[in-house]
């Protein structure tokens, strides 16, 4: 092979040094490339479009944090239930009837009576939807606004089902003060066809935590000021009861049998004083929407959020507690 002088031009191309020189060209210039075109042009951007850009990341970052909260609730749920499947199959075997809203009224308790017992079923359906969709809210961190829409869904539906609970206390006082829509351990703690209003502020305040002194202080007099009008109600509940077997002492006191008119007319007063109690479920019913709207008052629309998923929580640990009850392993008696 010819050599070059060493005072001449080499004209002559050398394939591998022509790769190397342009693959050392390349990352020089690779170097010195400026930034991309899609970071110039972000640089570029005003301050609201940056902020609003933000915001869509934000927003999807959320979405995605509550469809994933979504997802672990309903496998979570779904396990639960399976639970509870595996429990009501097993009383079922041992020759248990489980109802999961009490006993069913007869049909000469009105219409009234009825409706109730079909809309509260429809009612707790929707009321578990709403509550799940409230629940995946809360922990996606989603916004006051949103939080604040589903509670006040949650409570219109609320406020309905006292409404159709009036309605059935017209027609049969004695079915709505024993609960005989709810399982039997709820029935156990009912207190005048539903919750007692002071247990349920007590609940709340040891649940809600953190709260402010001053939302302490607010929860502790709407707790006093329940417990006063419970006593009231009950005092009158004691008098109703004492009034109702007076009359009835009174008319077998005259004969043996209860034929005669004086009898006839005892038992009419003890009717009459039976009516009563439609009232005192009334005013026991006004007492739970009375508190349920002054504490909403007291607590921040999140708290507010977290107070429902807790007063759920623990209705349905009592409705699962019956069935669990029901279903346990039980001995033969010696």
């Amino acid at each position: 092979m010819d050599c070059p002088s060493p005072g001449g031009t080499d004209t002559s191309t050398d394939p591998d040094l022509d790769k190397n020189q342009a693959f050392e060209q390349g990352h020089a210039a690779a170097g010195l490339t400026p930034p991309d075109s899609s970071d110039k042009s972000i640089g570029e951007l005003g301050p609201k479009t940056l902020r609003r850009l933000a915001q869509n990341r934000e927003a999807a970052r959320r979405s995605r944090l509550r469809k994933k909260a979504y997802v672990q609730h309903l496998e979570s749920s779904g396990l639960r239930l399976a639970q509870l499947e595996q429990e009501l199959q097993r009383a079922r075997q041992q020759g248990f009837l489980v109802s999961t809203l009490g006993d069913q009224p007869d049909s000469e308790n009105g219409n009234a009576a009825s409706s109730f017992y079909v809309e509260y079923a429809r009612w707790l359906e929707e009321h578990h939807k709403q509550v799940d969709e409230l629940r995946a809210a809360v922990s996606a961190h989603a916004g006051d606004g949103d939080l604040q829409s589903i509670v006040d869904t949650i409570m219109a539906r609320s406020d309905e089902i006292f409404r159709l609970k009036g309605a059935a206390a017209k027609a049969d006082a004695f079915r709505v003060i024993s609960g005989t829509w709810m399982t039997p351990v709820e029935r156990c703690f009912l207190w005048l066809g539903g919750f007692r209003p002071s247990e349920l502020l007590k609940l709340l305040a040891s649940r809600l935590e953190p709260l402010t002194e001053k939302q302490l202080d607010s929860i502790d007099v709407l707790r006093r000021s329940s417990l006063q009008a419970e006593e009231a109600l009950c005092r009158e509940m004691e008098a109703l009861r004492r009034s109702v077997t007076e009359a009835v002492a009174a008319a077998g006191s005259s004969s043996l049998s209860c034929s005669d008119a004086d009898c006839t007319g005892q038992m009419a007063v003890a009717v009459g004083k039976l009516g009563v109690m439609e009232g005192l479920l009334r005013q026991a019913d006004d007492l739970r929407l009375r508190i349920l709207e002054e504490t909403r008052r007291v607590l921040t629309t999140r708290q507010c959020a977290r107070a429902v998923l807790v007063v759920t929580d623990y209705f349905s640990r009592m409705r699962a507690l019956s069935s669990l009850w029901i279903a346990r392993p039980t001995t033969g008696v010696n």
